[in-house]
């Protein structure tokens, strides 16, 4: 990524959660057949090669909450041990659906999209960093809520225990990116976005952090990108104590789920964190991956059902 980057060469990179697998190639090389991307219109696709069912079927099998709150309270007995000031967990739920990996690709609707043949497909709203010129920024997002409920953004916005989160992730956000800028400022704080989903509308809170990167940062692309890693809002605070709760609550490997994507076009750098995120098992089937962030404030049932409301796919 150093080479590339100090040669100006445009090229695709795939991180995992634990950082131990990865996709690395020239944008050239990609092969369409194996892998599609669109981040931001920037894409290797251009027409659709499936039909979408009508009517489609999407039925998740979330675990039962006995079982999530076993999860839960692993999490929350580390946070009340002031271990960990937010932890976020997250669950695998196998979904029936007759939506394939590349359907829900080519007709879902989000800034970044990925489909990795017969492995996963992701649309995720949420940027990871972005690089222009000199300039870095970060978009850590935290805090859902239904649209369709009454006065929904007034609720979400001064919700304390989602206010808490945002502002610990923030600050978290914050300190990363001192470790590789200067002049490291929160440009944005708690801006909304809506999100269409096939289930109906959510509203997500989102700030954006900027800093500037010292000269010739391209040579050091490959290390700027690794310093962040893994993403704040997919683990917590502290990151490398939250880790490891994070391993002894949850109940499946996250692989390649809240890892990270993006693209240098041979100037500027865009990436996501990978949530969202559809994945086909050995047998063929295929499993939901979603979660949220806990603080001591969360109630395990509305972090539950939480859970289950990100479980959807963004369709046109």
């Amino acid at each position: 990524m150093n080479k590339w980057g100090q040669d100006n060469i445009p090229f695709i990179f795939i991180i995992s959660y634990d950082l131990q697998n990865s996709y690395l190639k020239s944008l050239h090389e990609v092969p369409a057949s194996e892998l599609k991307y669109n981040f931001n219109g920037i894409s290797n696709t251009t027409e659709k090669q499936t039909v979408k069912p009508e009517p489609l079927i999407w039925k998740p099998l979330p675990q039962p909450f006995e079982y999530y709150k076993q999860s839960f309270d692993v999490v929350h007995r580390n946070l009340r041990a002031g271990n960990s000031f937010l932890t976020n967990l997250t669950c695998s739920t196998p979904v029936i659906t007759n939506l394939s990996l590349l359907q829900a690709f080519e007709y879902s609707e989000a800034p970044y999209r990925l489909w990795w043949k017969d492995r996963f497909t992701v649309f995720s709203p949420e940027i990871f960093v972005r690089i222009t010129k000199n300039k870095i920024s970060s978009y850590p997002m935290k805090g859902t809520i239904d649209a369709a409920q009454d006065n929904a953004r007034e609720i979400l916005l001064n919700d304390i225990k989602e206010s808490a989160e945002h502002a610990t992730i923030t600050d978290l956000i914050r300190n990363d990116l001192s470790q590789v800028a200067s002049n490291v400022h929160v440009k944005r704080y708690r801006y909304i976005d809506k999100i269409t989903t096939h289930k109906g509308n959510l509203l997500q809170v989102s700030s954006e952090i900027e800093g500037t990167l010292p000269h010739g940062w391209k040579a050091s692309l490959g290390e700027i990108l690794f310093s962040q890693l893994p993403a704040g809002s997919i683990t917590g605070a502290p990151k490398h104590k939250t880790q490891s709760i994070i391993a002894e609550a949850e109940t499946y490997s996250r692989k390649f789920y809240t890892g990270i994507m993006g693209i240098f076009d041979g100037e500027n750098v865009d990436s996501a964190v990978m949530i969202r995120f559809l994945e086909q098992q050995f047998d063929g089937s295929l499993c939901f991956k979603s979660g949220g962030g806990i603080t001591f404030m969360s109630d395990a049932q509305s972090e539950y059902n939480e859970m289950i409301q990100k479980i959807y796919v963004p369709l046109c």
